[in-house]
């Protein structure tokens, strides 16, 4: 089962966070008791800028979720369009060669799913298995890249695609002032990314996925997620989501290694959720990384923000386009999200 293309898609809209604080200034306007507070919280980000689904303006006119689900569906499809084509033309195939394809977002929902209305928009079989997954969050590309996995080991001559479309811009609230609102609204942007997936009987070259392991963590489901409403989607971030990734990451991660005879040492490539500074830090600090080691996540944290599902996709082109590791070269993707859980893959370059 190897990776055999990844690719993104951003949207037009780039704002840098300097502009961004600016505008939310002006969103929240009077509401705001303490206006310092979005300079303070948006200035630890390590965002530089991030891009947006419609233009700052935009936003300011958007009365009710669904005026804000109508732009998710409308963009969903074009971003992940774009995301699909450039992955597929990566790994130098077409829609007619995909068997299956699997669909993840937290951002917004519809039906048919965005994975059915991408059917007749860009060509490809009637026949098509259909996947749509909603609630996994920021653990959903991992999540998802691991079930594309199941699929072409049950099916080893087929092709499989995830795609990840997350518009977070389409989510925020205005009436809700809480901490966790605003840090949110200076840490996640908008974007979309693809990864093809073929079974080993179509012998094509790339990234090969060796094993796949999900844990969850009973009791938590209150440190992430959303509140749900007639307004939408009301973040839900507890100051204990570092926490989590201190106490749990490193033992999950021995144990996996563990159960294919290999430990932290041998692992030469890391691809590793952007959850935020905070979450980055407490990643390398419980694996004993240097910060030169998850150099990608942090790279891509500071040109996109946090992109929920598609930020480990992100890391995972940015790697493969970029930083490519030399053959042979054992390597770990993982993420974190409601539930809250990990999923972790082992791959092998």
């Amino acid at each position: 089962m190897n990776i055999v293309g990844a690719a993104s898609a951003l949207p037009k809209h780039y704002y840098s966070q300097k502009a961004l604080i600016a505008a939310f200034k002006q969103y929240w306007g009077d509401k705001l008791e303490n206006p310092g507070i979005i300079d303070r919280l948006h200035a630890r980000a390590c965002v530089d800028g991030r891009f947006l689904v419609l233009p700052m303006e935009a936003y300011l006119e958007m009365t009710t979720w669904g005026q804000a689900n109508d732009a998710w569906i409308q963009a969903a499809q074009e971003l992940g369009e774009e995301a699909i084509a450039q992955a597929l033309d990566r790994a130098g195939l077409t829609p007619a060669d995909v068997d299956a394809l699997y669909f993840v977002s937290i951002t917004g929902i519809s039906s048919p799913s965005i994975d059915a209305r991408l059917i007749n928009r860009m060509g490809f079989s009637p026949n098509i298995r259909r996947v749509p997954i909603f609630g996994l969050g920021c653990a959903a590309g991992a999540a998802g890249l691991s079930m594309v996995n199941d699929y072409v080991r049950a099916y080893p001559d087929k092709v499989a695609v995830l795609l990840s479309v997350e518009l977070c811009s389409l989510t925020l609230q205005r009436e809700d002032l809480s901490v966790a609102n605003v840090i949110s609204a200076g840490l996640f942007g908008d974007g979309a990314a693809a990864v093809v997936v073929a079974g080993a009987g179509r012998k094509l070259s790339g990234v090969q996925i060796v094993a796949t392991k999900s844990v969850f963590y009973p009791g938590t489901e209150d440190v992430m997620g959303w509140n749900i409403s007639e307004k939408g989607f009301r973040i839900l971030l507890s100051p204990e989501v570092p926490e989590m990734a201190r106490k749990h990451l490193a033992v999950d991660i021995d144990a996996f290694l563990a159960e294919a005879g290999l430990s932290r040492s041998d692992i030469g490539s890391w691809i590793l959720h952007t959850g935020g500074p905070k979450v980055l830090e407490a990643m390398q600090d419980a694996l004993g990384l240097h910060k030169g080691e998850i150099d990608a996540s942090w790279q891509c944290l500071k040109k996109t923000g946090n992109l929920s599902s598609a930020s480990v996709l992100l890391v995972l082109e940015e790697t493969m386009k970029n930083r490519r590791p030399a053959p042979g070269t054992w390597g770990i993707l993982a993420a974190m999200g409601p539930g809250f859980c990990s999923e972790l893959i082992l791959l092998k370059w």
